[in-house]
This record gives C-alpha cells, structure tokens and sequence, in this order.
C-alpha cells in the first residue's frame, strides 16, 4: 500500500497535466482503453479466463458504472480547481469506506479506536494542504463539488467488491469489469458533450498518459484488487491517506518545493492515524496451569 500510495501521489498531476492536451473524459476513456488491453494480455499469458459464467456479470457491470462515474466527476474537477485541493476532497474517501464496509461488511465494524485513526489521519491531510484551502473562488469550490462525488463514488466501488462475489474473483478479472465497461461509458460521455478529444499531443501529455495506463491503471489497480482479497477495505482505505502526503513529498524532492514544519506534522498524524485503525487487541491471557470450573 505505502509504494501504490507513492504511485497515486502524481496522478493528479499526471491528469491536470496531460488534460491540457487531452479532453478530460476523452483521456479517462483511452486510459481505461490502453489498461484493458494490457490486462488482457497478461490474463492470456496466465492462463486466467476472463469470460467464463460465475455468476458475477450484473454486480460486475455496476462496479464499471460506479468507476466511470468516479474518474467522470474526477477529471472534470481538475478542469475547475488545483490539483491540491482536488486532492484532499478525494481522500475524504476511506470515511466513506470505513461507514460503508460498517453497513454491508460484517467482519469490518468500525470501533471506537478506528473512528479516531480516521480523524487523526485526515486531520493531517487537511493540514498538509490548508494553504489550499483559503479564499476559494466559485469556480474551485465546484470543482471541490466534483472532487467530493468522485471521492463517493470511489468508496462505493470499494465497498461493492468487498460486500459481494467480487471479493472471490481474481482480481485481473474484477479490474477488468472496471475498465471494459468505463471504457463505453466514457467515450459515449466524452462524444455527448462535445469534447474535441486530442488537442494537444506534447511529449509531456502523452507521457503522462502513458503513465497512467501503465502504471495506474494497469499495475496499482490490479495489485490493489489483489490487497481487497486479503485485507480489510477499512485498513486498506487508511492507508490511502498517505497519498496526498506523498504528493507533497514529491514536490519537495523533485521540485525544490519547502517541506515544512506542517508537513512533517501532517505526516506524524496520518501515521498516528493507520496505526490506530490497524492496532490489533491482544487476545485474553491464557495463564498456563490455570483451573477450569470442571477441574
């Protein structure tokens, strides 16, 4: 999680950038498309059948809707607001997971001491990025709007794999749903508004496009479906608090920005924050030799 975090933390980089050669949903379209294709190869180079019946076909279909409509509301609030501020209104997303996987995940309640891992995790967030927040003009509050829906829907998409057959599927197989029906419903939305598609194909747009395609959506998804087979969404959605995080790390390390005092706290918090939600009770002491009432 801590090295799909680092990844995470440029892609809002990675869109803001290449939106300026590429329409927004145009160039979530070909993301999905250019994943999909590499994911199907390497399901054919295991040995993994993508298409046979196992009951998973409606939930699968809704689970693609759900993501489209997050990266849909996602790339239309980098064309309104900063990708700092963008950024702190999509990781509100693991509250939203941790309340949803409450509802419909009986082995993940949240507990008293979760609860406060949450806050104190992204109390750091919003330190991290309170310069970001001051004095917002219309135009940055509604793409904060669309960052907070995108932020809705992620967490639905986590909640729906971990709640229903989804959890059981390889995960090449549930990434695939994601991509496959994403890409339909972006293209039809890109063509119904009117989008110019590809404007501007700069080495840095396309790179950055490539980036995403690779590494995000291909690589970080696929091992990010592997980790919700085998870990709770709660903790998992925690830890994605550290993106944003990195994201300003990596503009102090590649960019010579100031990494502050604030900063440095922000971190502190959030890692107070994932070992809370993570801190595992220790069971009841069993004293050796002791007596049973039957004894």
């Amino acid at each position: 999680m801590v090295v799909l975090c680092s990844f995470w933390g440029l892609n809002q980089v990675a869109i803001k950038t290449a939106n300026q050669g590429i329409s927004p949903v145009f160039q979530a379209g070909l993301r999905s498309l250019g994943s999909a294709v590499l994911l199907w190869a390497w399901m054919r180079y295991r040995g993994t059948p993508l298409f046979q019946r196992d009951g998973s076909l409606r939930v699968g279909i809704l689970l693609g809707l759900l993501f489209a409509v997050e990266f849909i509301f996602l790339f239309w609030s980098l064309q309104f607001a900063g990708a700092s501020r963008t950024v702190l209104f999509l990781y509100t997303a693991p509250f939203f997971v941790a309340l949803g996987a409450h509802v419909f995940v009986p082995t993940e309640r949240l507990t008293g001491l979760r609860t406060i891992g949450l806050i104190a995790a992204f109390a750091g967030v919003v330190i991290a990025f309170g310069d970001a927040l001051r004095f917002p003009s219309g135009r940055e509050l509604f793409g904060d709007f669309l960052a907070f829906l995108a932020a809705i829907f992620w967490a639905s998409t986590t909640v729906l794999v971990k709640a229903s057959r989804l959890a059981k599927l390889d995960p090449g197989k549930t990434l695939f749903y994601q991509l496959a029906v994403s890409i339909f419903v972006l293209f039809a939305v890109s063509a119904s508004v009117g989008e110019p598609g590809i404007v501007a194909p700069t080495p840095a747009v396309v790179g950055w496009l490539i980036y995403q395609i690779v590494v995000i959506s291909f690589f970080s998804y696929l091992t990010w479906f592997w980790l919700m087979t085998r870990y709770p969404a709660s903790t998992l959605a925690t830890f994605t608090l550290l993106t944003p995080i990195f994201g300003l790390a990596a503009g102090g390390v590649l960019l010579a920005e100031p990494i502050t005092a604030a900063l440095v706290l922000a971190m502190l918090l959030v890692a107070i924050g994932i070992y809370l939600v993570n801190r595992v009770r220790p069971a009841a002491l069993v004293v050796p030799g002791a007596l049973s009432a039957g004894d």
